[in-house]
């Protein structure tokens, strides 16, 4: 079973840096493009990036040029560097199989809060 977990969020300024995690187990990690989501509340499910098995990268326009997508094939971990926080980017996000992930294809999250 495809298993995602995530983990470094919180509480941050704007302005301010945080970096997230996923450690990925149950499937071929190399062979797949990751994917990061948000799910800000009350809203639906927004693709924020994604790399290649090859480590192509691409960006929401929201978050391009702030955010930083990359993966360790070796260690089947992805991380989010997300520099210059904005209250916008407040939300739950997700480390996915799929850009739109049902359940099955995201983990649980982390929960990201921009605020002063």
């Amino acid at each position: 079973d495809v298993q995602l977990v995530e983990s470094g969020g919180g509480l941050v300024q704007p302005g301010g840096s945080l970096r997230l995690s996923c450690a990925a187990s149950g499937f071929t990690f190399s062979s797949y493009s990751m994917y990061w989501v948000r799910q800000a509340p009350g809203k639906g499910i927004e693709w924020v990036s994604t790399i290649s098995s090859g480590g192509v990268t691409r960006y929401a326009d929201s978050v391009k040029g702030r955010f930083t997508i990359s993966r360790d094939n070796a260690e089947n971990t992805m991380a989010l560097q997300m520099n210059s926080l904005k209250s916008d980017d407040t939300a739950l996000y997700y480390c996915a199989t799929s850009p739109y992930p049902a359940a099955s294809e995201r983990g649980q999250g982390t929960q990201v809060t921009v605020s002063s």
